[in-house]
């Protein structure tokens, strides 16, 4: 992995897990919703707030699915107008076509059915530039099945950064908020409830909450533990005969 600059590499150092929600820094995501930045996510963070300063024309941000990746990438895409494609789309396409006149691009799920030419055309064009290319993956690139000799060596010199499955500080400020945006007081005994019983993915705190409200909703109930336990208990159980959740 690629090394962040002694100065970010400071700052990223020098903040620790916080014990309070409260405490987590709230990153405007320009037109989307707030980013959250934790530990698990900050060296990522420091890279695209070190935009257009990248030593390299690459970043590579790679993690599993919900980690917020895909997030962060479309916070970089509007701060640089930035066009972006998943991997697929670029099979068979024309590079320049594509590409355009734009300074950027975001390539999606890059690790998988990438098409190695239009890639390796696009980097060097971006390059050419002064432009940039973050591509967003489950995997770092040194993974990644490249038979292209001239993409891998470009890949290999790329940025590489990982981003973790959320914390708990990161999950209970998750919650926190996407209860808020439905106009729902939950309570700590809920957070304590839901946070070891559920996969740690943005995804999912997200689909739950959204099945809380609508089981609320539709029994004029108020949010309660009793309700959540039901819920959770409703989609665990339907998750494992393959059914829809709630």
């Amino acid at each position: 992995m690629a090394d962040l600059p002694d100065d970010q590499k400071a700052s990223v150092a020098e903040v620790a897990p916080q014990q309070l929600p409260l405490a987590l820094e709230m990153r405007p995501a320009l037109g989307r919703d707030d980013f959250m930045v934790a530990q698990c996510n900050r060296e990522a963070v420091a890279w695209i707030d070190l935009w257009p300063n990248w030593p390299v024309p690459a970043l590579c941000l790679y993690g599993p699915k919900g980690c917020g990746k895909s997030h962060l990438a479309e916070v970089w895409r509007a701060r640089s107008a930035a066009l972006s494609v998943p991997a697929t789309d670029l099979a068979g396409c024309d590079p320049d076509a594509l590409l355009g006149d734009a300074q950027g691009l975001v390539i999606e799920d890059a690790d998988s059915a990438l098409d190695e030419t239009a890639c390796f055309h696009l980097y060097n064009m971006l390059k050419e530039r002064g432009g940039h290319l973050l591509m967003t993956s489950t995997l770092p690139p040194s993974r990644w099945k490249v038979a292209l000799p001239d993409l891998k060596s470009r890949l290999g010199a790329s940025l590489v950064c990982e981003i973790s499955p959320p914390d708990d500080d990161l999950m209970v400020g998750l919650l926190l908020k996407l209860f808020a945006d439905r106009q729902i007081q939950a309570g700590p005994q809920t957070i304590s409830y839901i946070l070891p019983r559920i996969e740690r993915s943005f995804v999912a705190l997200t689909d739950l909450v959204a099945a809380i409200d609508r089981r609320a909703l539709a029994e004029k109930r108020a949010v309660t533990l009793p309700l959540v336990r039901s819920v959770m208990e409703d989609m665990q159980i339907a998750g494992k005969h393959g059914d829809p959740a709630d």
